[in-house]
């Protein structure tokens, strides 16, 4: 039996917080499903919205059940849907799309510029219950667990970025060791990249990164030189291609320097604001540059779930799990810089 209200975390004041409510189960449509969550992830999106900053302030209407990482179990199914079933796992895409932009009708969703957000635009997972379209859903094979299935969402943006282009016998820059940034280390070493550098200037997520990724190598480089760590790899030219994850402009602008003549770099770190770039040096050096959004629909869901049921492991990277009643101590430990992914669980 499905009750007429559950348990969420919901953002119903405009200041910093979230806070525990009593909501309407959601109603589903023809073309929905009804999942009962039983794991979330925190994003860095969450804990914009909990801080209430100014892109939270213009972006999330009020009152609003937040989150967009989960896994759970559907419990519910639209009369119009085909293919799932009732007790099926699965995770899903967050990203709603229309149908009626060129970019969605020639098969590029995620490029679909009407695109709105579970827990950022609409209700989202952290919730006993999520409505979602069946066409959003992802089933998960009985081997990738609940806590790993929650975390599929940024795993999705570490893989899209990776594979953005070939790694096979390359060697990577990575700039920025968030969860994001440590898993996309992990999925360029699986994808057969030579070498890989992670930089960062926090201690313990460089730590948390050799654990989950023992082959990559870390650098701080508020204490070490980025050309050193190429002279100790033998790499004379630099690096082939760069993964930008920190947002932070000073880390791009190293990440241009340390390139090969014609490198690439795929960007997912978003900077606060707006920031100078030396163009020049991007023209002179023929690098190309690609922005990374989300994931890839479907295409980036297929190629992280074969992945992982081929030897990729990216468990370590989450460091905290709380239930979802203690959800103030989930976001104590993202908002701290010390922890790697936190999961909430719900079941």
């Amino acid at each position: 039996m499905i009750a007429n209200t559950m348990t969420a975390l919901a953002k119903t004041q405009p200041r910093e917080g979230l806070w525990q409510v009593q909501a309407p189960v959601p109603e589903i449509g023809p073309d929905d499903v009804l999942i009962r969550v039983k794991a979330t992830g925190i994003c860095g999106t969450d804990i914009h919205i909990w801080s209430w900053d100014d892109w939270a302030a213009s972006t999330v209407p009020l009152p609003l059940i937040t989150g967009h990482e989960f896994a759970g179990e559907i419990v519910e199914i639209g009369r119009n849907v085909q293919g799932l079933t009732l007790g099926q796992r699965c995770s899903g895409e967050g990203h709603l799309i229309g149908s009626d932009s060129r970019q969605s009708r020639s098969g590029k969703f995620h490029l679909d510029p009407g695109t709105r957000g579970i827990g950022v635009n609409v209700q989202g997972a952290f919730a006993q219950y999520l409505k979602l379209p069946a066409f959003n859903v992802v089933p998960l094979p009985d081997d990738i667990p609940d806590h790993i299935g929650a975390i599929l969402d940024p795993l999705g943006n570490a893989v899209h970025t990776a594979l953005s282009f070939d790694l096979l016998g390359e060697d990577v820059l990575i700039t920025g060791a968030g969860p994001i940034g440590i898993m996309a280390a992990a999925v360029a070493r699986h994808a057969g990249a030579r070498n890989v550098v992670l930089t960062d200037v926090n201690d313990y997520r460089l730590a948390l990164a050799e654990k989950v990724v023992p082959a990559v190598r870390t650098v701080n480089v508020a204490k070490e030189d980025l050309n050193d760590v190429c002279a100790e790899l033998g790499l004379k030219e630099g690096f082939d291609v760069g993964l930008e994850m920190s947002g932070n402009q000073a880390a791009l602008d190293q990440m241009v320097e340390a390139l090969v003549m014609g490198g690439k770099i795929a960007l997912l770190g978003i900077p606060p604001g707006q920031s100078p770039v030396d163009w020049s040096r991007i023209v002179f050096k023929a690098i190309t540059i690609k922005g990374v959004y989300g994931r890839e629909m479907f295409e980036t869901w297929y190629k992280m779930i074969a992945m992982l049921q081929n030897g990729l492991d990216v468990s370590r990277v989450i460091t905290h799990e709380y239930e979802a009643a203690d959800f103030t101590k989930g976001f104590a430990a993202m908002r701290s810089g010390r922890s790697g992914k936190v999961v909430l669980n719900w079941s």
